[in-house]
């Protein structure tokens, strides 16, 4: 996918080729909206397309979702004041994110720290669904249409466990089990 797909960083896999995935996850790890853009696109750059679209909705990018009715919680990566006014602002996007540990603003409490730890758990756990557990990491598309519709499948497969598992009274990201037959 030569011209849209390239080299970025993640703290946890170090470089990659590829692509950089975006999601909104509610409180109990549903994926409300997604998108995904070149590796070396900055979180920030993203987020902005991302909540502008949220904001004013784009029949040909439905995947994004609708806007969400709380604050967005986010990683360190999401930093910067003016942003956050800007999204505010212009989508009305909250966006809460941790201090970075450099960072001259005030630390966090021990208790709000371990708040938003629970809630970053989740949505790793949701990220290990779609590329561990659903394979993503396997995929290899030649088109962005076929990666587009690959990534769909995956939220919807992610999605319909946990209806599945409300169904079933289980705990809604407990898929082991699920994906054994």
């Amino acid at each position: 996918m030569a011209g849209q797909a390239d080299i970025g960083w993640s703290n946890s896999l170090g470089w990659y080729e590829g692509f950089s995935l975006l999601t909104a996850v509610d409180s109990s790890g549903v994926i409300t909206g997604f998108c995904f853009a070149a590796a070396s696109t900055a979180d920030q750059k993203m987020a902005e397309t991302f909540f502008a679209l949220r904001a004013r909705a784009d029949r040909r990018l439905i995947s994004v979702g609708t806007a969400a009715s709380g604050p967005y919680i986010t990683d360190k990566g999401f930093d910067g004041a003016e942003n956050h006014l800007r999204w505010l602002e212009s989508y009305g996007a909250h966006v809460i994110h941790p201090p970075k540990r450099n960072s001259r603003k005030r630390s966090w409490s021990k208790r709000l720290r371990r708040w938003m730890a629970g809630i970053r758990q989740i949505v790793e756990s949701v990220y290990d669904k779609l590329f561990n557990t659903f394979g993503l990491w396997g995929e290899r598309p030649h088109e962005l249409e076929g990666l587009r519709a690959r990534l769909a499948a995956r939220v919807a497969l992610h999605n319909f466990c946990i209806w599945l598992n409300d169904q079933l009274g289980r705990p809604r990201l407990a898929f082991a089990d699920l994906l054994g037959w």
